[in-house]
């Protein structure tokens, strides 16, 4: 009888890794407010520089001729796009090629939502303003003398994020308005999954509601300035100020995962947009980034505990077809409280075929789903590593 050893050498090629943001091109300005789109193109608000729109995903920008000033909102409405700016609200009908300032508004403009035929503008000190027929005229639906940071739209509702006041909402187009018992924060974002509805505040990072403001609970992700949020499924994106980049939740704020890795540095993010499969984010000083859902979303933290040691158990299923689950423990190192970890998929000759996970993470048990549709039938090996710690599996794809 014969005995067949098998002998794995790992190439590791450290300049591939596509689980990560990339940074797009063609948009030569710092900081960007808001992002939106429809199935033409999306549009990016700047400061200083006007509106950029891109035809191609957002591979590549391109200023448009609303170009000498900061907007802060943009929303489409069918082939309309709005732009809120500090000197008012802009409409383009034409993608982006002319725009028109809209009379009445003759004040910053901050925040922007759509709802049907209704648009809502959010100014700076002078409370909401609605427009029935896209923009042409204006009428001012309270919240006098508030200024709002924030909207967003639920079915015949109409939310209002507020600087200092928190959370109105009105359920006959602004006509009136009812505060939130989140009456005491600035809130300058919002996210609706379901019934639950997310506000990012200032400071005090993300809240959410089930029963339309009666109560708050402040998720775990507590401390930070939220300027972004944004919903794939049942995950939620949170873009952060001073440097904290982007947090991801895959249980609806129980736990949080940071999700800079690509970034040259970790970015102020005052906008996030999700569109065909992509999730941009629009940062303070390096332009506007992008990355697939299906990256940033692969990794969910499973368990509350800390394990007493690191472990790489066995995928599941092993034969898989196209996708299997792997499951890892991560402990808590001495006065560390993150972990530099890596989860590298590698072909049967130690080519790396697809990084996993590239990124710190607290002590914890992770899943993570490897969709292996791309690649041909065979053996694959998965290597997680660790502080010191590191160990290699098999595991067969079958097509």
């Amino acid at each position: 009888m014969k005995t067949i050893i098998f002998t794995f050498s790992f190439l590791i090629l450290t300049g591939f890794c596509n689980a990560q943001w990339v940074q797009t091109s063609g948009m030569n300005v710092y900081t960007v407010y808001s992002i939106a789109g429809n199935s033409n193109c999306f549009f990016a608000g700047t400061e200083m520089d006007g509106v950029y729109r891109s035809t191609n995903n957002g591979l590549n920008w391109t200023q448009t001729s609303l170009n000498n000033m900061t907007v802060f909102g943009l929303v489409t409405s069918g082939n309309n796009t709005f732009a809120g700016a500090n000197g008012g609200v802009y409409i383009s009908v034409n993608s982006g090629n002319t725009w028109n300032l809209s009379p009445i508004i003759n004040q910053t403009a901050f925040s922007l939502a759509a709802s049907g035929n209704n648009i809502f503008a959010g100014t700076f000190s002078g409370g909401v303003f609605l427009s029935t027929n896209n923009g042409v005229n204006w009428i001012q639906r309270g919240l006098n003398n508030i200024s709002v940071s924030s909207l967003i739209t639920d079915g015949s509702n109409i939310i209002a994020g507020t600087d200092g006041y928190g959370v109105y909402y009105s359920t006959n187009n602004g006509a009136n308005w009812i505060q939130t018992s989140l009456n005491d924060k600035s809130v300058y974002s919002f996210a609706i999954i379901g019934n639950r509805i997310f506000a990012g505040t200032s400071g005090y990072g993300v809240y959410v509601t089930t029963n339309y403001g009666n109560n708050w609970s402040q998720t775990v992700l507590n401390n930070q300035s939220v300027w972004a949020l944004a919903v794939s499924g049942n995950n939620l994106f949170a873009g952060t100020l001073n440097h904290g980049g982007v947090f991801l939740s895959t249980n609806f704020g129980l736990t949080w995962i940071q999700k800079n890795q690509g970034f040259t540095t970790v970015p102020s993010v005052p906008s996030l947009f999700v569109y065909n499969n992509y999730i941009f984010a629009g940062t303070q000083g390096y332009n506007i980034w992008r990355r697939l859902i299906s990256d940033i979303i692969s990794i969910n933290k499973i368990g509350s505990g800390v394990p007493d040691g690191y472990k790489l158990e066995q995928n599941y299923p092993n034969p898989f077809n196209s996708t299997t689950k792997i499951k890892f423990e991560i402990k808590k190192e001495f006065r560390i409280q993150e972990s530099e970890v890596k989860l590298i998929i590698y072909d049967i000759l130690g080519k790396e075929s697809q990084a996993l996970v590239n990124e710190k993470l607290n002590p914890g048990t992770y899943e993570v789903i490897f969709d292996g549709s791309n690649l041909p039938t065979g053996i694959y090996l998965y290597k997680l590593t660790a502080g010191n710690y590191s160990e290699t599996r098999k595991m067969i794809l079958i097509k």
